[in-house]
């Protein structure tokens, strides 16, 4: 009895401040109810709407469960619509000091699905959600029904032309700067990314407020690095796949993406050719923000093949 009076003591002091925190959050954009989730002493935010069948969705950066809201809101209707924020991200916690690395961030991802007891999951991956999410189904593939992906990868990008001319960006001791100093990635990258709808002010708002301080934006920054020094990792996840055979796998795809080119897309295909193909010509990087109907109709045809 008095842990639980504990506990829901701190809970009356937690949320409140939580609130307070996320003043700038529109709730008539983003209308559900906040769940934390406890993983390596932080707290991990997510969302939790609807019932029915399991839909797991796993952003990528600078994002956070808000770039699903659309999305959400018309197929919690139908299904469980489950959504986290990665540590760092969003409106989860965002330590000065802690292990950001791609790979964490797929333990985590492990431990709140296995701690939660989902199963028969449809994953929804975009970005870097792509390989966290992959990495958990090569694990577990008996809890995935289905995965479903948004201009994302899952190899090592080493020796292809375009990676090569990043890598030197990557490599600059700039990028620290301007990623922390300068909220780089939500402020320059993100609406650049844009293809033919880009956000409005209003939308981009809730993307650089997570960020309000120099010292939460090591989540980014940390994404930002993983691209140069985990590249080994993402093939070996490649190499994996095989362990997905038989498993039903689709691809929405904005095809004017500026960061992820269609040819991630051909070899995809060429890894999964079973798989089903979602082409959104005027989308890019973003399609669940830029063409919300489109992506819908496609998840429900996906999950209802």
């Amino acid at each position: 009895m008095a842990k639980t009076l504990l506990i829901l003591l701190s809970l009356s002091i937690y949320y409140p401040m939580a609130q307070a925190q996320n003043s700038w959050l529109d709730r008539e954009k983003y209308p559900f109810t906040s769940n934390y989730f406890s993983v390596n002493s932080q707290k991990m935010h997510y969302i939790n709407e609807g019932t029915g069948e399991l839909i797991l969705f796993v952003h990528g950066t600078p994002s956070w469960s808000f770039d699903w809201r659309k999305i959400i809101k018309d197929l919690r209707t139908d299904y469980q619509c489950v959504a986290i924020d990665h540590i760092g991200f969003g409106l989860s916690d965002k330590p000065k000091s802690y292990d950001y690395s791609t790979f964490n961030h797929s333990m985590s991802l492990e431990k709140f699905i296995l701690e939660k007891g989902y199963k028969d999951i449809t994953l929804v991956l975009h970005d870097f959600g792509g390989p966290i999410g992959f990495h958990f189904a090569l694990r577990h593939p008996d809890l995935v029904k289905n995965i479903i992906v948004l201009n994302s990868w899952l190899w090592s990008s080493e020796g292809d032309q375009e990676y090569e001319k990043f890598v030197k960006i990557l490599r600059s001791p700039i990028l620290p700067f301007i990623y922390k100093y300068l909220n780089f990635s939500p402020r320059f990258i993100l609406p650049k990314s844009y293809g033919d709808h880009k956000p409005d002010k209003k939308t981009l708002k809730h993307y650089i407020k997570p960020f309000t301080r120099a010292s939460e934006r090591n989540g980014p920054l940390a994404f930002a690095k993983s691209l140069l020094n985990d590249q080994d990792w993402f093939e070996s996840l490649w190499q994996q796949r095989q362990l997905l055979k038989g498993k039903p796998v689709g691809f929405i795809w904005g095809m004017n993406d500026p960061i992820i080119s269609p040819k991630n897309l051909e070899k995809f295909k060429f890894g999964f050719p079973r798989s089903s193909v979602f082409h959104l010509e005027d989308s890019g990087h973003f399609p669940q923000e830029e063409e919300p109907v489109k992506v819908i109709a496609a998840i429900r045809r996906l999950i209802n093949k």
